[in-house]
């Protein structure tokens, strides 16, 4: 996204969290990062803490949570026939998704978010979602719907970090999409 747009929806806090979460290699670092950048989130950062530091059931809440919106949304979707397919591989990568997620299986996890919040975007927004405008449209038509694209888009898609971090990586996108 390009980084003028991005300035004039998201504050200097939230760029700077994003930074420190794709470059340290420190899990506390990256961990607080992820709960700045939460407060930019519909919700805050002080539910999404207690998750991050498992201090209660707010992962599991979250993975059902997140699925169950999921579900709905995607069952929802009307979509031109030619994407009736693509519904139902979302719908079966969700469940593999969610069963990795249910036991700690993040690494593998990984790939799965994007494909799942790719096509789900796709599904919603249709072939646009391709083009290079999409960013900048995503960002205008909703400010936190861009924010959260912007944050999706900014993520390796091989990143080569520890469970930990893909973790946090995940349960933040996880987060929004649940509240969404």
């Amino acid at each position: 996204m390009n980084g003028d747009l991005i300035e004039q929806f998201v504050d200097s806090a939230t760029l700077q969290a994003m930074d420190l979460l794709l470059n340290t290699a420190d899990e506390a670092s990256a961990n607080e990062a992820g709960v700045k950048l939460s407060a930019s989130f519909e919700g805050g950062s002080e539910a999404f803490r207690h998750i991050v530091h498992k201090e209660d059931s707010g992962e599991e809440k979250l993975v059902t949570s997140f699925h169950n919106n999921l579900v709905l949304l995607i069952e929802k979707t009307w979509v031109e026939k030619s994407d009736v397919a693509l519904k139902a591989q979302v719908l079966y990568r969700l469940e593999e998704f969610t069963k990795f997620m249910n036991v700690g299986g993040y690494s593998q996890a990984y790939p799965f978010f994007f494909n799942i919040g790719e096509d789900v975007v796709y599904l919603m927004f249709g072939a646009q979602t391709k083009s290079k405008s999409f960013d900048e449209y995503a960002m205008r038509i909703d400010p936190d719907f861009g924010l959260f694209w912007w944050y999706v888009e900014s993520l390796p898609r091989d990143a080569d970090w520890c469970d930990g971090k893909k973790r946090l990586a995940i349960l933040l996108g996880m987060y929004y999409l649940a509240n969404f």
